[in-house]
């Protein structure tokens, strides 16, 4: 009997641990939380709170229990939010300007005040609560504004994660980068090779542009272990949304050929032209006032020269001896072009030239989202 169930327990725990690999919880959404009192400090149980969000009509609603408290999950990233406190018998309460952040419950702690029974001229309504934003954990948010504002080099989700204090390069808190979970609205764009250090598959490249994503949360220590695993941070961001009224974006990019050096260590080097052109889009509206929203971008990333072949400078040697102050390599022509005829005439396949190359490569890269909000 005791054999059985110790075989029972360890295939649980295999299977526990085999899904733990695959499966991790998705942070795409924020949560507002609080506690609604009355003026004398009683719990206000039953009253009703209902939050907007001003740019879509999306409204939330929730009532507060037998202690006053109320959560209000799921809800839109951003803002602005307006929030209204409704009690039977109580002068309501509305706050106005809201903002919530990804993954971030925000605290909203109310005290409605008494209904006045004489006729008066005017109506002050204040609050006595204070509106903040209760953290779980070490974690730092990137917003829009600061998406917009802050210089990037290429144009990725890492050039913002340096943000976070504890950061150093891709790892956190001293962890490899390998262990980092990344989501984007959800869907994982983890490295799963751990052929680079970045935790982007690709390196430092995104398949979705940066004009896309509208916040950005790095979470060193996630309350829930499932958001990153049990070490590692865990770095999630969502994309934008269309809202009640049309917006949108037409940018461009260029890094020209000038801004290459030509010199290492004050010697000339083999002059390699080169240069990067990113140009794109972006643009939401309502298809349906208030209940369906769409949202497009589109990018294509071209890259010439250097830029795009890392200008490899190498050459082959003719005798099999290298000559690094000459970009001579040791690996042998005649050796590359065997290699070179073995594909063509046994696969059909013709790599192209193996040295020379760099001031004729180009590459291209084309971003595409469309999102659909109901």
């Amino acid at each position: 009997m005791k054999s059985k169930t110790l075989k029972k327990t360890v295939l649980i725990a295999a299977i526990a641990f085999c899904g733990y690999g695959t499966v991790h919880a998705q942070v795409t959404t924020s949560n507002m939380t609080g506690i609604v009192t009355t003026a004398d400090g009683k719990a206000s149980s039953g009253a009703t709170i209902k939050a907007t969000h001003l740019p879509s009509g999306t409204s939330y609603s929730a009532k507060a229990n037998a202690s006053g408290n109320f959560n209000l999950p799921n809800m839109r990233v951003g803002g602005p939010y307006r929030v209204e406190i409704t009690y039977a018998g109580q002068q309501p309460q509305v706050y106005e300007d809201v903002y919530l952040e990804l993954g971030q419950p925000f605290v909203l702690n109310s005290v409605v005040g008494e209904t006045k029974t004489t006729d008066i001229a005017e109506v002050m309504i204040t609050a006595a609560g204070r509106s903040n934003v209760n953290k779980t954990g070490a974690a730092t948010n990137v917003g829009q504004k600061q998406i917009q504002d802050l210089p990037q080099a290429n144009r990725s989700i890492t050039e913002f994660t340096r943000l976070t204090p504890q950061a150093n390069g891709n790892s956190f808190a001293g962890r490899d980068a390998r262990y980092n979970n990344l989501q984007i609205d959800g869907a994982n764009f983890n490295n799963g090779f751990g052929l680079s250090s970045s935790p982007l598959p690709g390196g430092n490249s995104q398949p979705i542009s940066l004009d896309a994503i509208q916040e950005i949360s790095v979470n060193i220590a996630p309350f829930d272990v499932t958001q990153s695993g049990f070490t590692g941070a865990g770095i999630n961001a969502v994309t934008k949304s269309g809202t009640n009224k049309f917006h949108g974006s037409l940018y461009g990019y260029y890094n020209g050929k000038e801004l290459n050096g030509w010199k290492i260590n004050g010697k000339d080097i083999e002059k390699v032209s080169g240069g990067q052109v990113t140009n794109g889009f972006t643009v939401g509206g309502p298809i349906v006032q208030n209940k369906l929203f769409f949202f497009i971008s589109a990018e294509r990333e071209t890259s010439t020269g250097a830029n795009a072949s890392g200008a490899n400078l190498w050459k082959a040697s003719q005798d099999g001896v290298s000559d690094p102050a000459n970009n001579i390599s040791r690996v042998k022509e005649s050796d590359l072009i065997a290699v070179r005829n073995h594909l063509i005439n046994r696969w059909g396949y013709d790599p192209g030239r193996y040295q020379g190359y760099a001031n004729e490569a180009v590459q291209k890269g084309d971003k595409f989202l469309a999102r659909l909000d109901w």
